[in-house]
């Protein structure tokens, strides 16, 4: 049996707020990713989702969707 989870990857607000808009780090979502991989996790798939904030700001993040056999 297979299970899933849907997780939103996002930085955090200081960035939008300072910059004006947030990119993800590669190396924090990296690190995200090894971590989730080493728990059994694989990605099945993601998505980019930039999400307004405060209506003047701009957020980037991502849905990722994983899997992993049921133990």
């Amino acid at each position: 049996m297979t299970e899933y989870k849907a997780v939103i990857y996002q930085e955090g607000m200081l960035g939008s707020l300072l910059l004006g808009q947030s990119k993800v780090n590669p190396v924090r979502f990296s690190e995200f990713l090894n971590a989730n991989a080493q728990d059994g996790w694989e990605v099945v798939t993601m998505e980019k989702d930039i999400r307004r904030m405060l209506l003047l700001f701009k957020r980037e993040g991502y849905v990722v969707i994983l899997k992993r056999d049921k133990k």
